[in-house]
Order: C-alpha cells, then sequence, then structure tokens
C-alpha cells in the first residue's frame, strides 16, 4: 500500500534535484556560448510604436501635461465672471443646482460668491486671466484657454482615473501609456513615459496614487516611470559600493540570458517586458545622473525657472521636464498637489498660483526660444473645478466646467475657446468633455483616436473608450 507512494516521492527529489543541477549546466553552456556577449552585449531594439505610418501628418513629437491636482478654481484663474461678483452672498439660483451633483455642498445652503481675484486682459490677444498669474498672463499669446471643460467624476481619485485614463474604471492605461504604445520612444536611454510629482504649502493635498500613470492592460514595460525630485531620481539607480559598471554588465547579461531561455519556450510579453526593461535600466545608470546635472544650464535660464533645479520643487521639475523632452522623452507629466481649496481660497489660490506660475510661463518660453514648442504640446490643467457657490471661504468640487489651456504643438495660441453660463456652472459654449481632450491630443500626435486600440478580454479597447472628437477650432 505505501510502496507507490514512496517511489512517488523519490521521483518528485530526483527530478528537483537533478532539474536544479541540469539547470546550471544549461545555463553554464549557454554563458559560455554566448561568452562574446560580456564584451559585446546583446541591445534591445527600442519601442517604435504599432502606429506605422501615422494615422495623420503630425503636429506634435511629445507632450509635456502640467497636471494641477486637486481640482484648482476657473473662478480664480481662467474664467472670470462679473455677473457672480455682482451676485456675491445672494442664494444661488435653483434652477442652476437643481438635481445636480455635488460633492460636499450638498444639502446646504447654496449662496453664491465672487470672484476672489481681480482678471486683467492680457497680451495682444486680450485674453482675460487673473492677476495672481502675471506670468501666465505673459504668455496670453501663446497659449489657448479652454474655459467650456467638463467631466463626469466629482471626488479626486476616480477624477484623476478619467482624466489619465478616460474612465473611472481603475486599471485601464493611462494616457501617457497609450501614447507610449502607439509612438514608441526617441530615446534608448529613457523610458517614453516619465512622471515627476511635487507638493504645495496652500491647499489639500490629496494623494496621487501610482496607477495613476500605470500601463493597465497593456505590456508593464509602457507604464510611467516616477523620477523623484530629490535624490537618486530613481531608486537602487546607483550601483552598491564596489560594484563598477562592468561588474554590473556581467550581471545583467546573465539574467537576460536567463530571461532570454525562458521567452524562447513560453513566448510571454512580460517576458519580453523584462528584457527589455532590465537594459533600459542598465543605460539609464549612465543617462539618468547626466539628466540631473544642471551645471550646463545658463544663470539666465534657471533665474527664468525661478529655481537651481532638483529641488523637489514644481519649478525644478519643469525645468527636468525641458531636459526630458530634449532626450527623446514622449510623454511627461508633474503633478503638483496643492489646489484642493474648501477653504481660505482667496490666499490660498494666490498661494499656490505663486508656487506654479513662474515655471508653468518659463516653460513655454524655454520652449519656444529652443525652437521645441511647435512640436512639443504643452497642457495645463487639474481633474475639474470648483463651485460658483460658497463652501464657508472656499468652493467645493465642480464638475460642469472649468478651464484648461494648452500651448504649441499645432494649437492656436491667443485665443479663448468655448465658455461657461454668467454664473461660471455649466460649460455651455462649444463644450470640451475630457474624450475630446483626449481625441485632440492623440491626433495632434499623428494618431486617430478610433485606430489606437488594443485588445483585451475578447474586446478592443482605447483611449478615448466609445467617445470623442476632435476640436479642430483650437488646431492651428
Amino acid at each position: 500500500m505505501h510502496e507507490p507512494n514512496n517511489h512517488s516521492l523519490n521521483r518528485r527529489t530526483f527530478l528537483h534535484d537533478t532539474a536544479t543541477g541540469m539547470g546550471m549546466m544549461a545555463f553554464a553552456s549557454l554563458l559560455k556560448a554566448n561568452s562574446a556577449s560580456a564584451q559585446e552585449p546583446v541591445r534591445i531594439p527600442q519601442w517604435r510604436g504599432v502606429v506605422d505610418p501615422l494615422h495623420v501628418t503630425p503636429r506634435a513629437k511629445r507632450v509635456i501635461y502640467l497636471y494641477m491636482a486637486g481640482g484648482p478654481s476657473h473662478l480664480e484663474s481662467f474664467d472670470y465672471k462679473p455677473r457672480l461678483a455682482a451676485m456675491h452672498g445672494q442664494p444661488m439660483p435653483e434652477s442652476y443646482t437643481r438635481g445636480q451633483p455635488i460633492a460636499q455642498l450638498q444639502g446646504a445652503q447654496l449662496r453664491c460668491f465672487a470672484p476672489q481675484h481681480p482678471f486683467r486682459k492680457c497680451g495682444q490677444s486680450g485674453q482675460e486671466v487673473a492677476e495672481i498669474f502675471p506670468h501666465i498672463g505673459s504668455i496670453a499669446d501663446d497659449i489657448c484657454i479652454i474655459r467650456s471643460m467638463k467631466t463626469e467624476a466629482i471626488n479626486h481619485d476616480p477624477a484623476h482615473t478619467f482624466m489619465n485614463t478616460g474612465t473611472t474604471i481603475s486599471g485601464r492605461p493611462a494616457m501617457g501609456s497609450w501614447i507610449y504604445y502607439g509612438l514608441g520612444a526617441d530615446s534608448e536611454d529613457l523610458p517614453g513615459f516619465c512622471v515627476l510629482t511635487s507638493t504645495g504649502r496652500f491647499g489639500q493635498s490629496q494623494p496621487i496614487a501610482a496607477r495613476q500613470w500605470h500601463s493597465g492592460f497593456l505590456p508593464s514595460r509602457f507604464q510611467g516611470i516616477h523620477l523623484r525630485g530629490t535624490g537618486d531620481p530613481v531608486l537602487y539607480l546607483s550601483n552598491p559600493q564596489g560594484i563598477g559598471p562592468n561588474q554590473q554588465r556581467d550581471v545583467v547579461d546573465a539574467v537576460q540570458a536567463l530571461n532570454r531561455m525562458h521567452q524562447n519556450s513560453v513566448d510571454d510579453p512580460e517576458i519580453a517586458t523584462r528584457i527589455a526593461q532590465y537594459e533600459m535600466a542598465f543605460r539609464m545608470q549612465t543617462s539618468v545622473p547626466s539628466l540631473r546635472d544642471f551645471s550646463g544650464e545658463t544663470r539666465q535660464t534657471l533665474d527664468l525657472y525661478g529655481t537651481r533645479g532638483a529641488d523637489g520643487s514644481f519649478a525644478a521639475n519643469c525645468l527636468m521636464a525641458r531636459r526630458l523632452a530634449e532626450r527623446g522623452v514622449r510623454f511627461i507629466q508633474l503633478y503638483h498637489r496643492d489646489w484642493d481649496h474648501h477653504g481660505s481660497i482667496r490666499d490660498h489660490m494666490r498661494g499656490s498660483a505663486g508656487e506654479v506660475d513662474q515655471a508653468a510661463a518659463a516653460l513655454v518660453k524655454d520652449l519656444k526660444n529652443r525652437g521645441m514648442l511647435d512640436d512639443t504640446l504643452v497642457i495645463y490643467g487639474g481633474e475639474f473645478g470648483r463651485t460658483p457657490m460658497a463652501q464657508g471661504n472656499g468652493r467645493d468640487h465642480h464638475i460642469k466646467g472649468f478651464s484648461m489651456w494648452l500651448a504649441g504643438g499645432g494649437v492656436k495660441g491667443g485665443i479663448t475657446y468655448g465658455a461657461t453660463d454668467e454664473l461660471g456652472y455649466n460649460a455651455v459654449d462649444h463644450v470640451v468633455p475630457v474624450h475630446d481632450l483626449h481625441a485632440t491630443m492623440l491626433h495632434l500626435l499623428g494618431i486617430d483616436h478610433l485606430r489606437l486600440t488594443y485588445r483585451f478580454q475578447g474586446r478592443d479597447f482605447r483611449l478615448t473608450d466609445v467617445h470623442g472628437e476632435v476640436v479642430r477650432e483650437i488646431l492651428a
């Protein structure tokens, strides 16, 4: 009765022991057969993208997205409402709010709350910009202000998810991942999608989950790489003490040999990703330290941004974004967490604006001076706006109408597009849903949003889901 079980146990032990030994012998043989790789490592081809040829003539090569996380108020930045100022303290007309989603003011007495900062006309175009953004006002002729944005999620995390992925369902690919997948990268030494974050001091700094730059169901090589603002930009980038480049190359080659053995057997896209990313990581050990060396920047450039670099600020990240763009990174996203102003919006908007105004404008000016603005699309905005109704001396979340601006990359400068109603509640003219923003961004990069798809679980998915129209009126 027990003899078969003993034989089974012995077979398992035999197979385990011999497989381990034979695996090591095979690995040693493989390394010996490929010993030349120690001197001439196999170079993994960089990803060139699946959209080849491009669907339409591209106007932009890359995107820099300045993401103001927390929901900046359009009423204290880019959408002046004199009628709202005249109705300050009066009850908000129920015709606007009846049956509408409101985040924290649901059931409260709703009163109009006047814009807390004056506006002025800027540039030859005369675009109206709040006075707390003097530097952005100085680039009024280079930017297109969209005053009629509209989104679907009223709380921060799902609103971030919707703005980044085109859906409130977590787990879908970020827009940067879609663009990297579609177009590839122009750099062999840096990822195609990089993320930098900074935190301000004047609002509630809501957390930003790493899944906002995840690749979702796309292969993981397309996820965004978070570069830290201070210290090593990427954790574990530096070699341990006593380990030099040649030793590190040996380790990478050995691991790559094992990965290729496995890949030849199972043809798993995640193993292909692992092979590519090990090689990318090795190259980044050389490229990233030089990326963080700001000694070559002129004093004039550093003063333009208001930073000496690598200090974790939004200004330093804007300068880093320009350097990443120069080096071929396809999609660069900067988060500044500071804009959730449920109270003290007058003072806090002034403070938050002061943290980003100079550097955001500097980035546009710097790109323009270097001849890069024409093929770089800069996007500035948050996940939603703020209510025309008061929340004490602040404003609640608002999804029915808010503002963003775009510059470069084939977008007309010096224009204001769309409008909200006279109280800044509803987008009423040339409404731009988030899907339309995504469709327009892809179009400027040479991609038809209807044709960039990925089959997953029996369905073809795309960034714009089943929606999206290109906003052609803002195209240069």
